[in-house]
């Protein structure tokens, strides 16, 4: 589990299909790696990725198949520079974002990035080929004021269309500055990670049975010798 609020921002290289290695600038390197353990979770732009080895700099970790296909690790050519790095959240911890699993969605890109006097106005939009898997896993999530995580930073949704198939996002410079957000060009790949409250819900309902089928059966005689009537 995850807050949303990056630490550092670090470099990432495959090493194979799938094992990367991700390291760290000098001067940041200790607010990620100063207690990092084997086994530990790492959030990489809003991916929750496992540490398996652990260098000066660094660590390694392995990405599955079904992460390498829905997130940017699969098409690191279209993303950021940059990734963002979150360890997971410690008992005891202030929880200052929201709720971010670390377990991404699908893919979005950057529409636009408009500098205003107190933010930067940032739109999203599903990536074409991507779009019925992301419509599918994010959109229906989408609420004006509701959390959304791009690439592990933890957002507030300003606007978003009745579909969700675009939202707006207001930053703040200090998240601009601190995240690989401002490394984002026009078209520029993301990972979207919607509020997991939101799929909870949604799940519940999905299983509710209908007005209609709860009545079944009921009648004048059924409540009469019940003790209704």
């Amino acid at each position: 589990m995850f807050t949303g609020l990056i630490q550092a921002l670090g470099r990432i290289r495959p090493l194979g299909d799938d094992h990367f290695d991700v390291s760290c600038p000098d001067q940041v390197s200790m607010a990620i790696l100063h207690d990092l353990a084997m086994g530990d979770s790492v959030a990489v732009d809003g991916i929750c990725l496992t540490v398996e080895e652990i260098f000066p700099q660094g660590f390694v970790a392995t990405a599955s198949d079904e992460t390498l296909h829905r997130t940017t690790l699969g098409y690191r050519q279209q993303a950021a520079p940059w990734v963002n790095l979150e360890t997971s959240v410690r008992v005891g911890s202030k929880l200052g974002g929201h709720f971010v699993t670390g377990h991404v969605d699908g893919i979005g890109c950057l529409l636009e990035s408009v500098a205003t006097p107190n933010s930067w106005e940032m739109y999203f939009q599903a990536v074409t080929s991507f779009s019925d898997l992301w419509q599918h896993q994010v959109a229906r999530y989408l609420v004006p004021k509701g959390s959304i995580a791009i690439n592990g930073v933890s957002l507030t949704i300003a606007d978003c269309d009745s579909q969700g198939s675009w939202f707006k996002t207001a930053v703040i410079p200090h998240s601009y500055a601190q995240t690989n957000l401002s490394y984002l060009q026009t078209g520029s790949w993301v990972n979207l990670e919607s509020d997991i409250l939101g799929k909870y819900v949604d799940k519940l309902l999905g299983h509710r049975t209908p007005v209609s089928q709860q009545l079944e059966g009921i009648s004048p005689s059924f409540l009469a010798e019940h003790g209704y009537i």
